[in-house]
């Protein structure tokens, strides 16, 4: 039995009819990333009102969970749903009373509300909640023991995992031990039988208990006070013939299983020092949480019955980068169907573990990238998108690419307001920096970079592309910047490339470059055929995509034709110079001067800007330059001529491309919210 779907109602951010949440989990691990403020967290409060969680401890209902429109009177009832699918026989027999079969298959709805009765949080009776079963709702109601074995474990965001793992009334230690049979298993103590080759190792925990009480009744120490207690005072206190005596005594009073958990209880788990081998070692928070939520899941995937459910918002805290990889392999092995056995020589009954279903909520992008796209679910304006297969624009081979080049610094985009999308490092570089020029701070408006390397454009575009967008659609814009990769005709010969229609090595499909003449012989037939191209590139544009194209051929060659060709020109020669300005065997001023006096050479002899930006951009095709680091020192010559005044923010942004520009306002709007169907839990 799993936690297959729930529908949130009326709390918090989450509204009524098409504002309502509908989320569905996997079997294994569902993640749940996105920004802050989209409801992340409230998907997990949920989820312990409804199902309560194993801790006991209270969930008290706030006045402001009640939903508060932006138009209109606060909501008076709260209805949270939750679908329970994939039940097993003995899930069924225990839970009989309360089944729904969708046609063949059996399911458990449990409905939770919460309705005011006054507006006075004070007041005794403030607000009425009960819990039914059924599909409507319209089934009986759920007792304490069922709403026990639907209980989730929980683990909050700061948890204090040293506290947990100490002994104490009701430990998590003792409530994990208590499911191992060997705990149980030895001989009961007999004092009757108490013989020098007595072997303690041979008796139970309850036995080494009672042994135990036997040895310190026996102690010298403890009969002298119980002595000294009984002669010097309580003698002189009694009554004729009725004389007070007492007894100290070690206690172990009870049954054997509560004797057994009074052990248990007394027992902690803490980590071993490496080196000393004690176990107070000096570990963090982070070893500590480890260690906590390997506690967790023994416990669940030991417990003969109950749900074996876990949810754990932000699971990444204090945790470094590798050790959060390592605890999204730990927590995808745990739900897998079948565990390993622990030792071959162990009974297969002592080792099994059962698959526990994890729910989380993280912000980690490292975390995000280890975990497959099938198995997240964004979190947006107070809505779920499932990025599974068949829930969005990407096909099987999409998810096969993304599972081996989605990394940590392409997986911020779950987290951000908008997204662009670029095929190198230049434009990775340049485009903030662009961006805050012209007053839109990527950062400020919550925009992610994703460099692709040139590959995979459109894949990482239709990751947030639904497949049915009548279903409802992502507001988060992602720009898409392509090269337009077609040159003017005077470059291939400043580039030293082959410009010959009848060499067979270049010709046809064959040829690794274009040039504006292989797109027509006259205007009107080039303009169409070079429509058609850009239209290609941007194929895939729809919903909340839009691709945007180069304007004449790539990025640098473009910038230049805009009118940065100085600038551009004096920051590749800083670049072809990085090592002896780093090593100071050059000097920046120096290097400045030289370039421009080599653009004002230049600027006479070329007879067109088209050749004028062929030879600036031949510097990157030799590899005299860098294309990255030309971007890191275009910015800082740019940000130089702001702070001398030698160019204004307007001269810059009237100088840029004006596809860049346009993919960074696109980038930077805010889209607007439409209407939506929310969906239920069917």
């Amino acid at each position: 039995m799993y936690l297959s779907a729930l529908v949130v109602n009326n709390f918090r951010q989450f509204g009524d009819g098409q504002q309502e949440l509908m989320i569905r989990f996997n079997k294994g691990v569902t993640a749940l990333v996105g920004e802050n403020d989209a409801g992340k967290s409230s998907v997990i409060d949920a989820l312990r009102l409804v199902l309560q969680t194993r801790d006991g401890e209270f969930v008290r209902l706030q006045p402001e969970d009640f939903h508060i429109p932006k138009d209109g009177p606060q909501a008076h009832q709260i209805k949270i749903v939750a679908k329970f699918s994939d039940l097993s026989t003995a899930d069924q027999g225990a839970l009989s009373e309360y089944i729904t079969f969708n046609g063949q298959e059996a399911v458990v709805y449990v409905h939770w509300t919460a309705r005011r009765l006054n507006d006075e949080p004070l007041a005794r009776r403030w607000v009425d909640i009960a819990v039914r079963s059924g599909h409507s709702g319209g089934g009986p109601s759920l007792d304490v023991n069922v709403r026990q074995l639907l209980a989730a474990a929980y683990l909050r965001p700061l948890r204090d995992a040293e506290r947990e793992m100490s002994p104490g009334r009701g430990s998590r230690l003792s409530q994990v031990l208590k499911n191992f049979p060997d705990i149980k298993r030895g001989a009961d103590f007999d004092a009757a039988q108490l013989l020098a080759d007595l072997d303690p190792a041979t008796l139970s925990l309850a036995g080494l208990a009672e042994y135990l009480r036997h040895l310190v009744n026996l102690h010298g120490g403890v009969k002298k006070a119980q002595r000294t207690i009984n002669e010097n005072y309580l003698s002189h206190l009694g009554l004729d013939g009725d004389d007070l005596h007492s007894r100290i005594n070690f206690v172990e009073g009870g049954s054997e299983s509560s004797r057994l958990r009074q052990i248990l209880e007394r027992l902690e788990l803490g980590l071993q020092d490496q080196q000393s081998g004690d176990t107070q070692g000096t570990y963090g928070l982070g070893s500590n949480n480890l260690l906590f939520m390997a506690c967790e899941l023994l416990l669940l995937g030991r417990e003969p019955d109950g749900l074996p459910l876990l949810l754990i918002e932000e699971p990444e805290a204090h945790l470094h980068p590798q050790r959060q990889l390592r605890l999204m392999e730990f927590l995808e092995a745990a739900a897998k169907p079948i565990a390993p056995k622990l030792e071959e020589s162990e009974p297969e009954e002592a080792t099994q573990q059962r698959p526990v279903q994890v729910i989380l909520t993280t912000h980690s992008p490292n975390l995000s990238s280890k975990i497959a796209l099938n198995n997240l679910v964004l979190m947006h304006r107070h809505k779920a998108y499932s990025l599974a297969e068949q829930q969005t624009n990407l096909d099987a081979t999409d998810y096969r690419f993304l599972a081996r080049f989605l990394d940590v610094t392409k997986a911020n985009l779950f987290f951000a307001r908008g997204v662009v999308i670029v095929e190198g490092d230049g434009e990775a570089i340049l485009l903030p920096a662009l961006a805050k020029i012209m007053g839109r701070d990527f950062t400020r408006h919550g925009v992610s970079v994703v460099n692709v390397g040139g590959t995979g454009l459109g894949r990482y575009s239709r990751i947030l592309q639904r497949a049915k967008p009548e279903d409802g659609m992502l507001h988060i814009p992602v720009a898409r910047i392509a090269d337009m990769d077609v040159m003017p005709d005077c470059a291939p010969a400043i580039l030293g490339l082959v410009d010959d229609d009848n060499d067979p090595r270049w010709f046809g499909k064959h040829r690794r470059w274009k040039a504006m003449r292989h797109f027509g012989d006259n205007k009107e037939t080039r303009d169409e055929a070079l429509a058609a191209r850009r239209a290609m590139l941007k194929s895939d544009d729809a919903q909340n995509v839009q691709t945007f194209v180069a304007t004449h051929w790539t990025l640098e060659y473009d910038l230049a034709y805009a009118g940065l060709a100085k600038q551009l020109l004096v920051a590749a020669r800083l670049a072809a110079n990085d090592d002896a300005l780093n090593l100071e065997r050059k000097q920046a001023n120096e290097v400045v001067q030289a370039a421009e006096a080599e653009f004002e050479q230049l600027r006479q002899s070329t007879d067109s800007r088209a050749h004028l930006c062929s030879h600036i951009y031949s510097l990157f095709t030799s590899k005299t330059a860098s294309k990255a680091i030309t971007a890191q020192y275009l910015v800082e010559v740019l940000e130089d001529c702001l702070q001398h005044q030698v160019l204004s923010c307007e001269q810059i942004v009237d100088w840029l491309p004006g596809y860049l520009t346009e993919a960074i306002i696109y980038a930077t709007t805010r889209l607007e919210l439409a209407q939506e169907p929310a969906g239920d839990a069917s």
